[in-house]
């Protein structure tokens, strides 16, 4: 696995807060706004997103609550199924502790999550969906 974040996705507790606040406070442009999901434009950075907090927990497979979830998960986009379960064998084989295991995502694509021994959570995903993902690589 690369030191590289395909993204950044902050967990909200109120979506058009948050677009207010990073559109007209900090004069960030959107991307793409997926309703469950907004990414601002990264000029060539990796992308920063925000994501409704008790979906993105769900997806992480931790609850919203408390301290199983601080509200960040470091994404890892890769280009097949197969090595988002070789990176999750190669996590779980390091002393991460998978939060879920790798399968069927409710969006339509592959992945899996796992948090390192400092509990910080990485999301991997594959999609066949698009081209022009933030891949690692």
């Amino acid at each position: 696995m690369k030191a590289h974040v395909s993204s950044i996705l902050l967990g909200v507790q109120d979506m058009d807060r948050s677009k207010k606040f990073y559109t007209e406070g900090l004069g960030w442009k959107i991307q793409n706004d997926f309703g469950v999901s907004v990414f601002f434009e990264s000029d060539g950075a990796s992308p920063v997103g925000f994501y409704g907090r008790e979906g993105l927990a769900d997806m992480a497979g931790v609850s919203p609550e408390g301290s199983g979830f601080n509200g960040l998960v470091l994404t890892y986009v890769v280009r097949s199924e197969s090595r988002v379960d070789e990176i999750m064998s190669e996590a779980e084989k390091a002393g991460a502790k998978i939060l879920k295991p790798a399968g069927a995502l409710p969006w339509g694509g592959y992945g899996g999550t796992f948090a390192d021994p400092d509990g910080y959570i990485w999301s991997l995903g594959y999609s066949d969906k698009g081209k022009d993902q933030p891949y690692a690589e």
